[in-house]
């Protein structure tokens, strides 16, 4: 019994065997046909990439200087433009305060203008108008009075003359 146990033994190990060299010669055969559209693969980047990568380094290297020049512009350009603004800030902000200045000086000229318009007003008023109308009133008074003994002079003498009314426009004398 011994003696078949070993046989069998030996020929589940050479189908084993065999069933490992079939599929070591099926990868050989696929890791060759890898291999070759590798290869044809890298034929493709060398005929066409890197005719384009050496291309895009030459520009490269072109354009870098071009670029830095570039970049230096923009940054002087920044700086002045920054400048500039920070000039322009400072003359609207003293234009701003000059002019708020401005309004505050004609606001008081106004001001006092007003009240020396007001206080020649009322000394107008004081001594123009108030003695004005005195003098009216006094004026009135003495021709009320003249007025008044002519009338009573014309009936002592006869009493024929009329009274004299007062004329519109004396009633609207002040």
């Amino acid at each position: 019994m011994n003696d078949n146990l070993i046989a069998i033994f030996i020929a589940i190990t050479g189908a084993a065997v065999l069933l490992q060299a079939g599929l070591l010669a099926a990868m050989y055969l696929a890791m060759r046909k890898t291999s070759a559209k590798v290869e044809t693969l890298s034929d493709d980047v060398k005929n066409k990439a890197l005719p384009v990568i050496a291309t895009a380094q030459t520009l490269l290297t072109d354009l870098k200087p071009k670029i830095e020049a570039i970049t230096e512009n923009v940054v002087e350009v920044t700086s002045t433009v920054r400048s500039q603004m920070q000039r322009v800030d400072a003359t609207v902000n003293d234009v701003v305060d000059r002019a708020r200045l401005q309004v505050i000086r004609t606001d008081e000229m106004v001001t006092r203008t007003l009240d020396k318009v007001e206080a020649t007003s009322e000394i107008v008023q004081r001594t123009v108008v108030s003695p004005v109308r005195q003098f009216s009133g006094v004026i009135k008074g003495i021709s009320a009075g003249v007025e008044f003994l002519i009338a009573n002079q014309g009936r002592r003498n006869g009493g024929s003359r009329e009274t004299r009314r007062p004329v519109q426009q004396d009633e609207m004398f002040i």
